[in-house]
């Protein structure tokens, strides 16, 4: 157990943070599946800025890496280039 009114103002902080994380982790995740999954290309052209928008922002809060985002941006971009 911390010891220090700042300890425990750091663990309900990190906590609350981590929550956050992980949903916008998820929600942006479950996006770009569903985007891999449609066959229709005007669909799919009306999700990829939002699908990489949502990307882009878990990257610059370095929730995931930014090579990562890249590299998803990319297959994602390709794939629906091949729709």
């Amino acid at each position: 157990m911390a010891n220090h009114k700042s300890a425990l103002k750091r663990i309900r902080s990190s906590e609350a943070k981590r929550v956050v994380n992980r949903y916008q982790h998820k929600t942006t995740r479950n996006a770009v599946k569903k985007l891999r999954e449609l066959t229709d290309k005007k669909e799919a052209e009306a999700l990829f800025p939002s699908v990489v928008s949502m990307l882009d922002r878990l990257a610059k809060k370095n929730i995931i890496h930014a090579n990562k985002a890249a590299n998803l941006k990319s297959g994602l971009a390709k794939h629906v280039a091949s729709l």
